[in-house]
């Protein structure tokens, strides 16, 4: 299918890797031009080559922390008027909930809540100008179900999900849109991490845990990365404009609701 979307101009916020960079890898391929973010300079650069031998498409990187005011002047001065906007940040460490300081919580606010509404304050009317934009958030299916030790990570994704539902309404007549994608456990450094932070937590095996998260989901795998960057390419394009204010959850089937 063609998105409609070549020759548009995309940011994507903690590309590096991850879920970020398979964003980023799949607007490059139907033909966006990407501005590529995050804090790690041999991870980028490496994203970079993988992603223009793929694309004929320009590549900016960025080496920036997306949550400063400085890392965003940065990303806007490499792309300064994105049809694109798709909001990733880290999240705040799998901790149990006693252990949080007032700083950590604020920190973890800031992060996962405040960063993405900046940078959408800072695109979103040129994007209505413009008469089309596509906003996609990256957060968690934790939003709608509970993940043990991401309390503060769920807690500021809700908070976003809440704050932009009816922003995302307010833009539409624009061609403007917001959506967010929720994912579940998918195949990343961070999903890993999160396994050794619970062996340390609860004395079980990295792969005893990983075995058990695999076996909660119904497809009973892990999603690949690949499969998240189309899922979000699509939600970029012309096709999509009537799609807004929307949770999309891809998680395999872990989360159970009839509606």
């Amino acid at each position: 299918m063609d998105l409609g979307i070549a020759g548009r101009k995309a940011i994507v916020c903690a590309s590096s890797r991850g879920l970020g960079r398979a964003c980023a890898t799949a607007l490059a391929v139907n033909g966006v031009d990407v501005t590529i973010n995050g804090r790690d300079e041999a991870a980028l650069a490496e994203t970079a080559g993988a992603i223009r031998a793929v694309a004929g498409v320009e590549v900016a990187v960025v080496r920036a922390d997306v949550s400063t005011a400085e890392g965003q002047e940065e990303l806007l001065a490499a792309c300064p008027a994105p049809d694109i906007l798709v909001n990733n940040n880290g999240g705040p460490p799998y901790r149990e909930f006693r252990e949080l300081e007032r700083q950590a919580m604020l920190d973890g606010v800031v992060m996962n809540m405040i960063t993405p509404i900046e940078l959408i304050n800072q695109v979103i009317d040129g994007m209505i100008e413009r008469r089309f934009g596509r906003i996609v958030n990256i957060t968690s299916v934790s939003v709608k179900r509970p993940v043990f030790g991401l309390d503060l990570s769920s807690g500021a994704r809700a908070g976003l999900t809440a704050f932009l539902s009816g922003v995302a309404r307010s833009v539409a007549e624009h061609n403007v849109t917001i959506n967010n994608i929720l994912p579940g456990y998918f195949d990343t450094d961070r999903l890993r991490g999160g396994f050794q932070a619970a062996s340390e937590m609860t004395g079980n095996s990295v792969n005893a845990i990983a075995d058990a998260r695999a076996n909660e989901v119904p497809a009973r795998r892990f999603g690949q990365p690949g499969e998240f960057g189309e899922a979000c390419a699509f939600l970029c394009s012309a096709q999509a404009g009537y799609i807004t204010g929307q949770n999309l959850v891809l998680d395999g089937g872990l989360y159970e609701s009839n509606f």
